[in-house]
């Protein structure tokens, strides 16, 4: 059942002296956007006619289209306890984007997720539950609160003040989600200098894509209280661990049964289970130019710093792309390695999806687990196993997503075109660029 009707929205919005509602959307690339409207026009916006400049956002349309409506899901209504109260209470609204004609526009990520969603339910299925483990890196500030790329620490993994040195502002972002409602698990050091991890309890796909930004909204702003500048970016520094966002994934049935989970199995595997990490194994070269979206993604997954590399799955090495975690029964999943937090996560969980299902609708052959250490491994034998590599960089990981079918239909026309087209431009921005590691070697020549 909805938690929220538009009769709920305008009691809260009153009873709690909202004064501003920002009315958030998610663009191509992952950044989020929002109109601010005062409270006077809430009514206006949850009946959907608040409108927007679509030809300014990326991946959006071209100027001669450029009025788009924001329709708000009222489940997604939230007071924000993080942002300045001096003028008044701030609340948000995600919302979904329509054409003026009163249709979902097509290139909205939010509602390229929902398109997956409603064939994962055609097919008999209810929940894919997500439990998102974003990391991100803690950064002193100068004296203008500029960003500088010194960490704020110098702890390791699930170290402690005063080694910890963000340890308050990490503990500071966890109290905030939890006055946002989230359920958070853990909270800890990872293991470079200035890395932390924030762990907060799954929810159905698009709750969890939803959750995750607004995580980390949170995570910046309270950074910024305390001094410091949080980044997502995967890779900051070259041999070190970087930041991931490893993603569990279990699907539900319509009762809400964990359907991964097998008594029977040896390892307590579905059927369904195993066509799903096939499925997903199968496309994972192609996703990854979503999942995996900058030049910077791919200096994470090299060898060496516990990053997968390789397309394969195990439930008991930490090398392969996809690891079952030791737990069963309802807390049955598969964990995805190699996604790492710049992913717009709609965009994400929609070819993850589509690639499972395709698994499990299909006579796909089942891939076997693998127990080697891959890295110990030759790349011939690997490929004599069926281990491929992932890309080793952005342009070939859009020449991989070019090559599948499934990619284009799940993306769809719109956005499949206009994001290849944005990655295309970074990746000759990047390859034309002269390097402070070029002009060291070669300078001299």
């Amino acid at each position: 059942m909805p938690k929220y009707a538009k009769k709920d929205i305008l009691r809260i919005a009153e009873v709690e002296d909202v004064r501003y509602v920002r009315l958030q959307f998610t663009d191509m690339l992952g950044t989020i956007k929002a109109v601010e409207i005062p409270s006077s026009k809430l009514e206006d916006a949850l009946n959907g006619k608040i409108m927007f400049d679509g030809s300014s956002i990326e991946g959006f349309v071209r100027i001669k289209e450029a009025d788009m409506y924001l329709k708000p899901d009222f489940d997604t209504w939230l007071i924000l306890s993080f942002e300045d109260l001096s003028y008044g209470k701030v609340a948000r609204l995600i919302c979904d984007v329509y054409t003026p004609y009163g249709k979902p526009f097509p290139g909205d990520p939010r509602y390229i997720l929902k398109k997956a969603v409603k064939k994962m339910n055609e097919m008999g299925f209810g929940t894919l539950n997500i439990g998102f483990e974003p990391e991100f890196f803690l950064f002193k500030t100068d004296d203008k609160g500029e960003p500088t790329i010194i960490p704020n620490d110098a702890g390791g993994y699930f170290d402690m003040a005063p080694i910890d040195g963000a340890e308050y502002a990490r503990r500071d972002i966890a109290l905030e989600l939890e006055r946002l409602g989230f359920v958070v698990s853990t909270s800890h050091h990872e293991v470079a200098a200035g890395q932390h991890e924030i762990n907060f309890r799954f929810a159905d796909v698009v709750s969890a894509c939803d959750n995750v930004q607004t995580f980390k909204q949170v995570v910046k702003v309270v950074a910024r209280r305390h001094k410091l500048f949080a980044t997502f970016m995967p890779k900051p520094f070259a041999k070190v661990n970087g930041s991931g966002m490893h993603t569990n994934m279990s699907l539900a049935d319509l009762d809400g049964n964990n359907i991964f989970f097998d008594e029977n199995d040896p390892m307590k595997l579905s059927l369904t289970a195993r066509k799903w990490i096939s499925g997903v194994l199968k496309h994972a070269r192609s996703f990854a130019a979503i999942t995996n979206p900058t030049v910077n993604s791919y200096k994470r997954l090299i060898p060496g710093y516990e990053a997968p590399c390789y397309a394969c799955w195990s439930d008991a090495n930490r090398s392969a792309l996809i690891r079952i975690p030791a737990v069963r029964g309802e807390g049955t999943r598969a964990e995805l390695r190699n996604v790492d937090p710049t992913a717009n996560p709609y965009l994400a969980l929609s070819v993850i999806l589509m690639s499972g299902l395709d698994g499990i609708s299909s006579d796909i052959e089942l891939v076997p687990p693998v127990y080697d250490n891959i890295f110990s491994l030759t790349r011939e034998q690997r490929e004599e196993k069926g281990i491929l590599n992932l890309p080793e960089n952005l342009k070939d990981a859009i020449k991989e997503l070019k090559s599948d079918p499934l990619m284009l239909e799940t993306l769809g026309d719109h956005t499949y075109n206009k994001y290849i087209y944005a990655k295309e431009l970074e990746w000759d921005d990047y390859r034309t660029l002269i390097t402070d590691w070029e002009l060291k070697r070669y300078l001299k020549s």
